[in-house]
């Protein structure tokens, strides 16, 4: 673990961080502007950009129709063309209307033409359950997009990554998509000064441990570091590593956590059927396999569509006890 950074003494918000990021990002560079369905006058279906017209004006903050395919591929367009575009997708399933421009454009333009035209996109969404949206607004198909080779998948959980993971997203040549959970943005923390160098390859440590590991990302982290809470009274002390970057994944972060834990619980919001969490186990086995001394558990979604019913989609979600209960297995107190 790294040392942890000076803390400033007022709390900041996920949503705040990201606007201010965002703020950044529009103020140091004339290429960078932002796009997407009612980031305008609305301030952002979640608040994100709420104000950021009034200060930048409509040629830097602009609304879109609802059309996410023709403003994904505007904002390709603009990046082949110089320009550095931050596009909002509303939530991750709407994003599904524009996968043949992410898939087939940005992921590929840059192989396809021998190095000649970089694609330096970032594409936000929200993704995520339990706020009663239900299976039209719910889901988290990050995993999906990690799937894709020329696209870099990030997911920040802290504060602090909101607020500083964008600015090197904006850098990086290829496109990059940003999935930041609906449960975070209401989240408040002592905002760290910035790093001294803001790497978007590196898993981190958010707690210590030696009896398991607790392998997630996103809005499960919460319920991840909540559960090791309660295990420590029993005796249990559960490291918990924060992916951060889903793809490309952290090899060395995850072998290691194993190498010092010997057993791990992948917990990932989405399916467990060919999931993330499915990717990473595979992993640990190829890695780590003499390291282990139980077999990987996964804590995953049910395989149905969210429910909109608050007691429905609660019990569709990995929970807290859910984890607590992986980890009992883990270490042989079932």
């Amino acid at each position: 673990m790294t040392t942890a950074p000076a803390q400033n003494t007022t709390g900041t918000t996920y949503r705040e961080a990201m606007r201010e990021a965002l703020r950044e990002a529009l103020r140091n560079d004339d290429r960078v502007f932002l796009m997407g369905e009612d980031v305008g006058e609305y301030g952002g279906a979640f608040g994100v950009s709420l104000g950021l017209l009034e200060e930048f004006g409509p040629d830097r903050v602009r609304d879109t129709p609802l059309s996410e395919s023709a403003f994904v591929g505007a904002g390709i367009g603009a990046a082949l063309g110089g320009l550095r575009p931050v596009v909002e997708v509303m939530t991750v399933n709407f994003s599904l209307l524009a996968l043949d421009q992410i898939l087939n454009n940005a992921a590929t333009l840059l192989h396809m033409s021998g190095g000649q035209f970089a694609v330096p996109l970032v594409i936000r969404m929200t993704t995520g359950a339990g706020r009663q949206l239900a299976a039209q607004h719910s889901h988290s198909l990050e995993g999906w997009y990690a799937h894709i080779p020329g696209l870099r998948v990030l997911a920040p959980a802290t504060v602090a990554d909101a607020r500083y993971m964008l600015a090197p997203a904006l850098a990086d040549p290829d496109p990059v998509l940003i999935f930041e959970h609906g449960s975070l943005y209401n989240v408040s923390e002592p905002l760290p000064d910035p790093p001294d160098t803001i790497g978007l390859d590196r898993a981190a440590v958010r707690r210590p441990g030696t009896d398991a590991v607790l392998i997630t990302y996103g809005g499960s982290l919460p319920k991840c570091l909540e559960a090791a809470e309660q295990l420590a009274v029993e005796g249990i002390q559960c490291q918990v590593l924060d992916l951060r970057t889903l793809r490309p994944l952290d090899d060395t972060a995850i072998a290691a956590a194993v190498a010092a834990t010997h057993r791990a619980v992948v917990v990932d919001e989405a399916w467990r059927s060919g999931s993330l969490a499915a990717e990473i186990s595979a992993r640990v086995t190829e890695l780590s396999f003499y390291d282990l001394d139980a077999p990987v558990r996964r804590v995953c979604s049910a395989e149905v569509p969210i429910p909109y019913a608050q007691q429905l989609e609660r019990a569709a979600l990995p929970q807290v006890p859910d984890i607590v209960a992986a980890v009992h297995e883990a270490v042989g107190r079932e």
